[in-house]
């Protein structure tokens, strides 16, 4: 609605324009089909200029920054160059062209400011008394992902669920990483970094979640370690650290920077089971005890079936006695109800 009611106002200015102009003198003594003219060109204009700005569904706020303050910069800068010139100009003989000049030095200093902020736009800082336009991501506070979590993979699924609500924000050392590991002659590295990158196609074409890749800072660290850059950004950005390594998690930890350990989010994700719930189990090998049978869950959870030695290798129905939390993770025993093959 507030949309509307500027683009009404947007073409009611633009007839009262052509409104004015048909009263100014030179008006009046123009050709009859002049006024008829410019009255449609008067209305025709804001309709373009709206038909262009619904047809830019997508604005980077960045974007249009950079492009207010260059054309500000630029016709302050204008004014001020017109300023210190106007006592040479004064003792320069007058030609027609030279009243032109104010025009061509905004234009250029116009287009020299605006492009120069375009093409920092992502580093630029402008400073005011208590004010700070800073490098920013939009939207809620930004979840940045190390290489440890992307090649973990599980980020992916979780993003397609719908629990992160803000976009992911992804290093661009990051990126260069996996590329690099992806094409290393190490099996193992390959092997990673391929995933890394398949993973991050697929968070790329999940039509939900929305993946930025941010360059860093020029004033970034070259010379220290991957994880200590990816802290570094995720505190520039004022966002939340997303890792699957537990160095990372220290150092975030030691520089206040707000983490998730993709693994104890895993972790507290799991089904809590109380004792007397049923559920199905494949034995895969003999408990540590006399008797026991060990089977585990899709998730990993890892089920201790007493009396079961002899049902190792087959799917047996149990009953849920207890439960353990370890360092490991969870711990699951049962008995069995019934088996089957």
């Amino acid at each position: 609605m507030a949309l509307f009611v500027l683009r009404a106002i947007f073409v009611m200015v633009s007839v009262g324009i052509a409104v004015l102009m048909f009263n100014s003198a030179p008006m009046r003594e123009a050709a009859q089909w002049l006024p008829s003219t410019v009255l449609a060109g008067m209305i025709l204009l804001p309709l373009a200029v709206i038909s262009i700005d619904v047809s830019l569904r997508r604005k980077e706020l960045t974007v249009i920054t950079s492009i207010y303050f260059g054309l500000l910069i630029g016709v302050f800068l204008t004014y001020v160059a017109i300023l210190a010139l106007t006592p040479l100009l004064a003792a320069v003989p007058q030609t027609p062209l030279l009243g032109w000049l104010p025009s061509v030095l905004g234009m250029i200093l116009c287009y020299i400011c605006t492009s120069m902020l375009l093409q920092t736009r992502d580093d630029f800082r402008f400073i005011i008394p208590y004010v700070e336009f800073a490098r920013d991501v939009k939207g809620l506070r930004p979840n940045v992902l190390d290489s440890s979590t992307i090649i973990d993979g599980r980020i992916a699924d979780l993003a397609e669920s719908g629990l992160f609500q803000s976009r992911f924000v992804v290093p661009s050392f990051v990126v260069d990483e996996l590329q690099e590991g992806a094409e290393s002659t190490d099996k193992f590295r390959r092997i990673r970094g391929r995933r890394g990158l398949d993973v991050l196609s697929r968070l790329r074409s999940g039509k939900s979640i929305e993946l930025e890749v941010v360059p860093p800072h020029t004033d970034d660290d070259l010379e220290a370690t991957t994880e200590s850059r990816v802290v570094g950004m995720a505190a520039d950005l004022a966002g939340r650290l997303v890792t699957a390594d537990p160095n990372v998690m220290k150092i975030a930890g030691v520089r206040s920077v707000q983490a998730i350990n993709i693994n104890d989010l895993a972790l507290a994700l799991r089904p809590v089971f109380v004792p007397g719930d049923l559920l199905d189990v494949r034995l895969v090998k003999p408990g540590e005890e006399p008797g026991q049978g060990v089977g585990y869950l899709e998730d990993g959870t890892m089920v201790v079936v007493e009396q079961a030695r002899d049902q190792i290798g087959r799917t047996i129905h149990v009953s849920v006695t207890s439960t353990l939390q370890t360092t490991a993770g969870r711990l699951v025993f049962a008995r069995p109800e019934m088996s089957r093959g």
